[in-house]
């Protein structure tokens, strides 16, 4: 995802942007949904590590260095585990990714109220000036090339 880039408005170009605003949103809708899931599979990950070590400690808490298992040492015992700490991390990296993709959502949405508000403007004449009819088609087109560039500018 390219969150720069497809929050970007060009103001001359409102009809364009109101065309692309629900595939926009559709996409990041998706993509938030995607990041949701891999968060919660992380979670149930995690919770399934930290099963198999709280049995495996009851079982054998001589070999964790426990004396006597209580709770405490049991559970603090789980937490210093190297597949713990490494399922924990798992979760907290793809946790924030979720945020992120959840923010960009939430971005996708202002930016319809700033497509809206735009239009409001332009229905006031904020914008006037001589114009003439655009050709739709070509500004699609138009667009596309920009992206383009703009892609290729971003990868160098």
């Amino acid at each position: 995802m390219d969150y720069e880039k497809d929050m970007y408005i060009d103001c001359d170009s409102l009809d364009v942007e109101w065309l692309e605003q629900s595939m926009l949103m559709m996409r990041y809708s998706t993509y938030e949904a995607d990041k949701e899931r891999e968060k919660d599979l992380a979670k149930e990950a995690l919770d399934l590590v930290k099963a198999d070590l709280d049995r495996n400690i009851r079982e054998n808490p001589d070999k964790y260095g426990i004396a006597k298992p209580t709770e405490t040492a049991i559970s603090n015992t789980i937490i210093s585990q190297d597949e713990h700490k490494e399922a924990y991390h798992k979760f907290l990296d793809i946790q924030y990714e979720y945020n992120i993709a959840k923010s960009a959502t939430r971005a996708v949405a202002q930016r319809k109220d700033a497509l809206e508000n735009l239009v409001r403007l332009h229905g006031q004449q904020y914008f006037a000036g001589p114009r003439v009819p655009r050709n739709l088609h070509e500004e699609v087109e138009k667009r596309k090339n920009i992206q383009k560039r703009i892609r290729k500018y971003v990868r160098e």
